[in-house]
Formats: structure tokens, sequence, C-alpha cells
């Protein structure tokens, strides 16, 4: 499951616009928005160093919030935030308001495992990752933190696709059309022959010497 939940602070803001958003950034503060759930948008402003280390700690996307707006608690999930392109700082947010029936889509960070127990990689493969993330479409409140990659058992010229990826219940890849590949197990020059592995072919004895008449 995805990162244990945590609780933001925000003010109400009755003014909206780039103006506003400035004026809400020389104050120290972050703007944000509030939306979904069939309920009109809610201009709110966060704290800057709550929502910047949120933001840098990982996993922002993918954990559900509570934003405590002047009192009235709000339950969201992150959806987008933009960063200054030269300072990297948070400049805006939206978040989408949480109800007991939302589901999302999602990008899920792949996590490999046992490459010491791939063969492939014992000889010097590659583990050659296409997919860092996968897309899912899920319950909002049953996101994967990541997917796991087994890599026990896999050799040179193997594919891992999603379809050998246990899923929880209710997680689908949002590419639903074929059985994309996540990672291939790649031949490199290092490569070591098999035969290396298995046995050592040990050099021949030198032939006693003959007497000497």
């Amino acid at each position: 499951m995805s990162h244990d939940t945590y609780e933001l602070k925000a003010e109400a803001r009755e003014q909206v616009g780039k103006g506003s958003a400035r004026a809400v950034r020389r104050n120290g503060k972050v703007p944000a928005v509030i939306y979904g759930d069939k309920q009109p948008p809610l201009a709110i402003a966060l704290t800057y160093k709550d929502i910047y280390y949120k933001i840098h700690g990982g996993g922002f996307l993918t954990t559900i919030a509570t934003i405590d707006v002047d009192g009235k608690k709000i339950q969201v999930l992150p959806k987008d935030f933009q960063l200054d392109p030269v300072k990297d700082f948070p400049v805006h947010v939206d978040f989408l308001r949480i109800g007991k029936d939302t589901e999302v889509n999602v990008d899920v960070p792949v996590h490999f495992i046992n490459e010491d127990k791939s063969p492939g990689i014992k000889r010097g493969g590659v583990l050659n990752i296409v997919r860092h993330e996968v897309e899912f479409h899920c319950p909002a409140n049953a996101i994967p933190e990541f997917i796991t990659i087994d890599l026990t058992g896999t050799n040179i010229g193997d594919s891992i696709h999603i379809s050998a990826v246990k899923l929880p219940a209710g997680v689908k890849p949002v590419i639903s059309d074929r059985d994309f590949t996540i990672a291939t197990i790649a031949g490199s020059s290092a490569m070591k022959p098999e035969t290396e592995e298995t046995a050592e072919v040990a050099a021949p004895e030198a032939a006693p010497a003959a007497e000497e008449k």
C-alpha cells in the first residue's frame, strides 16, 4: 500500500489568478487548488516549508493527505505540482478530493529484487529497465507504493511482462490492450560462458619422466 497519510494546514483564498498567486508566494506560502468529487474548486494557500518537504520526500503523488482548511478537513490526493525551473521550489499544487468511491490513474514505481539470483545477470547480463514506472487505474485509497519484480531464475534474453506481476485487488494497468514489457535481461560483452559457472576443466597432469637407462 501507499505511504502513511499525513495532514497539512491551509488557508482558504478568496481571490484567484496570477496576481493573487504572486501575493501568496510573497507571503511565503504556496498557492493550491482542491477540485473534484462534484464540488466547486477551492483555492487555498499552503505553508511553503510543509509542502516543499512533502514534494521532495518521495511518494507525493501516490499518498493520500488530509488538508485542514480553516478547521474543515478534506481528504485529497496530490495530482500535479509545478516547480520553479531555476530554484526548484514549489509554485503551485493541484489536489483531487477523495470520496469513498474515487478511482484514479497514478504512476507507480517499479522495484526489482533478487538480482543476485538471476543466472543471466550472474553471467554478466544487464538488467534493461523499459519502464521505471507503470500507470495504474485503482481505488484512491488502495494505491500501491510500488510494484515488485522478482528476478529469480531469469536468464539472458528473458523479458518480464506486466502479466508476470501480482497486483493488489482493484489495481489494473491503464494499458490494457497488450502484455507490455517492463524489463529484459540483455547480453553484454562482459558475459561469462555458461560452462565457466558449472565446471572447470582441470589441467592434465604432466607425464612421469622416463627412467634413465
